[in-house]
């Protein structure tokens, strides 16, 4: 059974900076891609930050340059630095992974089989 875990998420203020955590079970990181999704109030659920088998990194627009996604295939853990938070940040964070794809999808057509069950990110002006 997968399991995928977040943490990190908490209360900041715009300008502030987060660290977000994914430790998983039951799954071999590294040998599928791996995304960071959001949820937010009244929005579409969304990517934000996806990486590849190979390495290679991919970001929204919105969050480039700001977030940065990265993984410990050793520790099962990935991560997303987020800084410079704004406050439409604000929302919950998963952690996704695919069953069969090695590279990211196009943001919008990416639909991971297993998924965290998220962690609150909150930023205040």
């Amino acid at each position: 059974q997968v399991r995928l875990m977040e943490s990190g998420g908490g209360s900041v203020q715009a300008g502030g900076t987060l660290r977000l955590s994914c430790v998983g079970s039951g799954y071999t990181f590294g040998t599928r891609y791996m995304a960071w999704f959001r949820r937010a109030p009244g929005k579409p659920d969304e990517a934000v930050a996806c990486i590849d088998t190979d390495g290679t990194t991919h970001y929204r627009r919105s969050v480039l340059d700001r977030f940065t996604i990265a993984i410990d295939n050793a520790e099962n853990t990935l991560f997303l630095q987020m800084n410079n938070l704004r406050p439409d940040d604000t929302a919950i964070y998963l952690c996704a992974a695919a069953a069969t794809t090695n590279v990211c999808p196009p943001f919008d057509d990416m639909y991971p089989k297993y998924w965290g069950q998220g962690t609150q990110v909150t930023v205040s002006p």
